[in-house]
């Protein structure tokens, strides 16, 4: 384990489960990438976080559109600026938004709007084990800890988005909640656990999306609920995009479904009762260059000339949102 003078662990939720994890693997996984968080190419991330972490909050909100932790008066001036050169670490912000002792976060992304589309329709979290795959610095998994899941396993390889969820989690304290340095690809050392899983912008980014999708089947416990949200195009065929080299100017982008070719990967996956909940073009108002991200976003990405296509002149990406069961 990581030295646990830098923030808050919670009890490890494998000793918590009488279930059938492949723990030496997972274990194993663990050892070998958290030597990452110790690295010198974290070092900042790191020192961000431990920088701020005694600092105690008189409220908390994980029920609003902002996940909000403490407010301004929490803290003097000399702590006030401490905690901006710790947040300012850690951009660009790409999901969000948040408010930490009275300092709002306007992230790249709307996460807020992708969580209002998905709640009012999967099951009640409240004492469910939920999966978080490709969790970023866990704004959905806050935002899940409102509902009281038993616990929330968010997977995510990247140590600096590490960093950012720890430096919350250290204000936050939440029990529940769990991060882990791993993949999409290794969900498959959960077998039949989770009564949940998001999977939420991970599909289009890998070479097997239907490979994936079996493994997500095979972490679901019997009856569980699989939340996917994948980027794809407008087409009323079953297809797929496939780019040359890029899609709006990302090299990491490899399957782009149409709705009913998402339908079918599912089905071909073994999913059953697969139901669409949202279908519409991306907005440059969810995605957009901000303060705290000040990149090039969903704006720069598409043609000046027809913001139906992308600058490389494929279809300008869609969203669809699909809840399915295994039964």
């Amino acid at each position: 384990m990581w030295d646990e003078t830098l923030g808050y662990q919670p009890p490890d939720y494998l000793d918590c489960y009488d279930a059938p994890f492949h723990r030496a693997e997972i274990l194993a996984l663990r050892e070998e990438r958290q030597a990452s968080l110790l690295s010198a190419r974290s070092r900042p991330y790191r020192e961000a976080t431990q920088s701020v972490r005694h600092f105690q909050p008189s409220t908390i909100d994980l029920a609003s559109d902002t996940v909000t932790i403490g407010q301004s008066s929490d803290l003097s001036a000399e702590q006030r600026q401490q905690l901006q050169q710790a947040l300012q670490t850690f951009c660009p912000w790409k999901k969000g938004p948040f408010n930490f002792f009275g300092i709002d976060i306007d992230a790249e992304w709307r996460s807020d709007w992708k969580w209002q589309r998905v709640l009012p329709h999967i099951q009640p979290l409240k004492q469910r084990r939920v999966a978080d795959i490709g969790c970023h610095n866990g704004y959905f998994m806050f935002r899940m800890a409102e509902q009281q899941p038993a616990c929330v396993v968010g997977f995510e390889p990247v140590a600096k988005h590490f960093w950012a969820f720890q430096m919350v989690q250290n204000w936050l304290q939440n029990a529940a909640l769990h991060f882990e340095l791993l993949g999409v690809e290794h969900v498959h050392h959960y077998p039949d656990f989770f009564d949940t899983i998001f999977c939420l912008g991970i599909l289009y980014h890998h070479t097997d999306p239907v490979g994936l999708l079996r493994k997500l089947r095979q972490a679901l416990a019997p009856g569980g609920e699989l939340v996917v949200d994948c980027q794809g195009i407008p087409n009323d065929l079953p297809i797929a995009l496939t780019p040359r080299k890029r899609y709006a100017r990302s090299r990491g982008i490899w399957f782009l479904p149409s709705q009913s070719c998402l339908e079918n990967w599912l089905a071909r996956a073994g999913f059953q009762t697969v139901r669409c909940i949202f279908a519409a073009p991306l907005s440059t108002d969810e995605q957009r260059r901000t303060v705290w991200a000040n990149i090039d976003s969903l704006q720069e990405f598409l043609d000046p000339e027809d913001p139906s296509l992308t600058v490389e002149g494929y279809p300008a990406p869609w969203r669809y949102y699909l809840i399915a069961n295994k039964n």
